[in-house]
């Protein structure tokens, strides 16, 4: 398996660091905009990226992400060219973990053997489908495995023991853990009911828990820290300021490197 999360890891243990990873939808607003933005997140000190593979059906996210997978199919992007893109940044970041969200209908309508041999070759080191049952997931992660992928998997807040257990079984590189049940977006309050999963994750085993949904403040990032997470992940509060800046690149990519810049600060320990 891909030891890019290990190492990313393993070398912020040693800052005592957590990671700050921020996520965004390939192609928004356009493709080559979307690259700019993506390097921008990288050298503004985001510790590993989330990329969206636009899909018309994006079930987990809430309306700033839905509309930003909008943005990008009106521009033209399609799989194909936003694992080009992704290529681009594997070959000017050569370090950085990259995973990628999508959904199960790409995953596996061309074969799951396909598809992981594609994005393997892409340079990419996870895959969250969000729509993936764990419980129907073996022909996934064995697939995934077979290319050194690996799988992530979402552990929500009202998690079962059994459901825990089998998240920590197939989970590889990292473990989504969500702050509240629903969708992506923006959360005024810090969540602090997420800490009892990541207790139980730790319990059985499971790959660092890294916190997500909701996370759009400082605070929120070090309290997710401060409750045990390994770090944490914002995507509505980086997809609404790209959309607040559509027609000022400039500004928007200055915009972006400061609360990235903030938010990776708020991961000290």
């Amino acid at each position: 398996m891909s030891n890019r999360y290990d190492l990313m890891f393993s070398n912020l243990d040693a800052k005592n660091q957590g990671a700050f990873i921020p996520f965004v939808v390939v192609g928004d607003p356009d493709m080559e905009t979307s690259f700019e933005i993506i390097r921008t997140l990288v050298d503004a000190g985001a510790d590993a990226l989330e990329l969206g593979i636009p899909f018309s059906d994006p079930v987990a996210d809430g309306p700033v992400i839905q509309a930003s997978v909008v943005r990008a199919l009106k521009n033209g992007a399609t799989p194909k060219k936003c694992y080009d893109i992704i290529a681009r940044v594997r070959a000017q970041y050569p370090d950085i973990p990259i995973g990628i969200l999508t959904y199960c209908n790409p995953v596996i309508s061309g074969g799951l053997d396909a598809y992981f041999k594609m994005i393997a070759a892409t340079g990419i080191d996870s895959v969250l489908t969000a729509d993936m049952p764990v419980n129907e997931a073996s022909a996934y992660v064995e697939a995934a495995k077979k290319y050194e992928i690996s799988p992530v998997f979402i552990a929500p807040p009202n998690a079962d023991a059994a459901t825990t257990e089998r998240i920590a079984e197939l989970t590889r590189g990292y473990t989504y853990v969500v702050t509240r049940k629903g969708v992506t977006g923006t959360d005024d309050e810090v969540q602090t009911g997420f800490k009892t999963v990541i207790d139980g994750l730790k319990a059985v085993g499971a790959p660092r828990p890294v916190v997500g949904f909701g996370i759009s403040k400082p605070e929120q990032v070090a309290a997710s820290i401060d409750a045990g997470a390994a770090g944490a992940i914002s995507g509505s509060a980086v997809v609404k300021r790209i959309e607040a800046h559509l027609h000022n690149l400039p500004h928007m990519t200055s915009v972006l490197a400061a609360f990235v810049s903030e938010m990776k600060a708020a991961t000290n320990r």
